[in-house]
């Protein structure tokens, strides 16, 4: 057989997990080994269990001891085990020793992959509910040198640890399933990673696709679908537009959270982030070198004209992306979740830097109805312990006066909670500001640009307007059904 078959039948209607083991247990080519480290055989159970499996499992093992594990794989610079790099030696390490024992003369036909996960289930006091690496690397044709690879990160929300390896078992069957049948169809594979899983007993918070066989995807937008198909809270992605782990970026750092919609990124967002820093970084419990800065979008942001464009989102990430900036795309409507978000995973200082139209969004009260607590509960959530708004002047749009946190106008119910969050010193305002770039608004830009009106160049931080033409930005935005209002405004 020179290449596997990816007709539609009768299995293609969400097979069950046994239909799915026993189609790849019967695929006279499909071998492959099993690696998983912490959570059982659960995955390769469900091999053995649906029959034919000699034809289909060259090896499945667990390597639970670390030290046996280290022989095997090699040791962790870090000393840590739930890890990409773990998972990435072990698919290597299996991989290599199919291609060294297996003779392709007598099995020229023969589609290799080696399957791993390395997770860490539920602790005794079910504090840390546990996380993992889970992929597969694989060949789609015999005689393919380079190998296609899915790598995805979980975290479990069961309460026990005999749930959450089930769910792994489950879950690892139907990346494996999807590599094989469903490779050509990626943001349905990703769907299809949750057959017969409840959504609300996994979370995948970031997935990445390589290979020959993948070279047409963009990673950016299967992390997006990740949001849209309610499988995480929020992605994110390095200055380098590849897709990180938010936990391993924020863990134990100081943050910087800027929210925008950065259509495109302006002087005024870069003048916000640089003053903001500077102020932040010689906080007495800062540490520059352990500070992180995020520039979030959310997702409602992203759906303010419309549906989700997938190429506008793409436009604003590349955009933040070439000024050497981390984005974060997440769900998180209001401030409170977002800063509840990065207490999971720091206790460092969180610093929020906005504008004052957003400022007052903050203190009204109709964001805040579906708390049983309302506003009180949520600034409890937002003010905790070590957390600083940094907060940009604004022109009053009618009087062109100057907007600060001394004379900003909240509801007559706020005043009082407002003051106290003031003159405890978790509201700060942003003095050094640069005057000559106040009236500059991402909308207004994203007008003159979509309407060909000269000027809007200078309005952009350098290099921007440059990329802006080379790679013909936002065009998409010109056919969608709200652009017109938009032109009007």
């Amino acid at each position: 057989m020179a290449q596997i078959s990816f007709k539609e039948n009768a299995f293609e209607n969400i097979p069950s997990v046994d239909a799915k083991t026993l189609r790849i247990n019967l695929h006279e080519d499909i071998y492959g080994t099993f690696a998983e480290i912490g959570a059982g055989q659960e995955t390769a159970r469900h091999f053995f269990r649906a029959g034919a499996s000699s034809g289909t499992i060259a090896k499945a093992m667990s390597a639970y001891d670390k030290s046996f594990s280290d022989a095997i794989y090699g040791a962790e610079e870090d000393n840590r085990y739930v890890t990409e790099s773990r998972l990435r030696k072990m698919l290597n390490h299996e991989m290599n020793l199919m291609t060294e024992r297996i003779d392709r003369q007598n099995n020229p036909n023969y589609l290799f992959f080696s399957y791993a996960n390395t997770v860490a289930t539920i602790d005794f006091s079910k504090r840390f509910k546990g996380h993992g690496w889970v992929g597969i690397k694989f060949q789609l044709e015999p005689n393919q040198e380079v190998y296609d690879e899915i790598i995805l990160h979980i975290r479990f929300k069961q309460n026990e640890a005999r749930l959450q390896q089930e769910t792994l078992g489950v879950l690892g069957v139907n990346l494996i399933y999807g590599a094989f049948f469903k490779h050509n169809k990626p943001k349905k594979l990703l769907k299809y990673l949750y057959d017969h899983i409840d959504r609300d007993t996994i979370e995948i918070d970031l997935i990445n696709f390589k290979g020959p066989h993948f070279e047409s995807v963009d990673n950016r937008l299967m992390s997006l679908q990740l949001i849209k198909n309610n499988m995480t809270e929020a992605i994110m992605f390095n200055p380098d537009g590849f897709n990180v782990l938010p936990a391993a970026v924020l863990y134990k750092k100081n943050i910087l959270a800027l929210r925008g919609s950065f259509r495109p990124v302006t002087k005024v967002n870069m003048d916000m982030f640089k003053k903001s820093y500077e102020i932040f970084v010689q906080e007495a419990t800062v540490n520059y070198k352990d500070t992180e800065v995020i520039f979030e979008i959310t997702l409602s942001n992203l759906k303010s004209l419309g549906e989700i464009d997938e190429i506008d989102f793409i436009d604003r990430a590349t955009l933040l992306c070439s000024l050497g900036h981390t984005v974060m795309i997440s769900k998180f409507q209001e401030y409170y979740k977002l800063v509840e978000y990065f207490n999971k995973y720091t206790k460092n200082k969180i610093g929020l830097t906005m504008g004052i139209n957003n400022f007052v969004e903050v203190f009204d009260e109709k964001y805040y109805r579906h708390l049983s607590g309302g506003i009180l509960e949520a600034f409890g959530k937002l003010f905790f312990k070590n957390l600083k708004i940094y907060l940009y002047p604004m022109l009053h749009p009618d009087t062109k006066e100057l907007l600060t946190s001394n004379n900003v106008k909240v509801h007559p119910r706020m005043k009082e909670l407002y003051k106290f969050f003031k003159y405890n010193g978790k509201v700060m305002d942003i003095i050094d500001y640069d005057p000559e770039v106040l009236d500059i608004y991402s909308r207004e830009v994203l007008r003159m640009i979509i309407a060909n009106q000269p000027g809007w160049e200078e309005l952009l931080p350098e290099g921007i307007a440059e990329i802006i033409k080379e790679k013909e930005l936002f065009r998409s935005i010109k056919e969608l059904p709200n652009t017109k209002s938009l032109l009007n405004a």
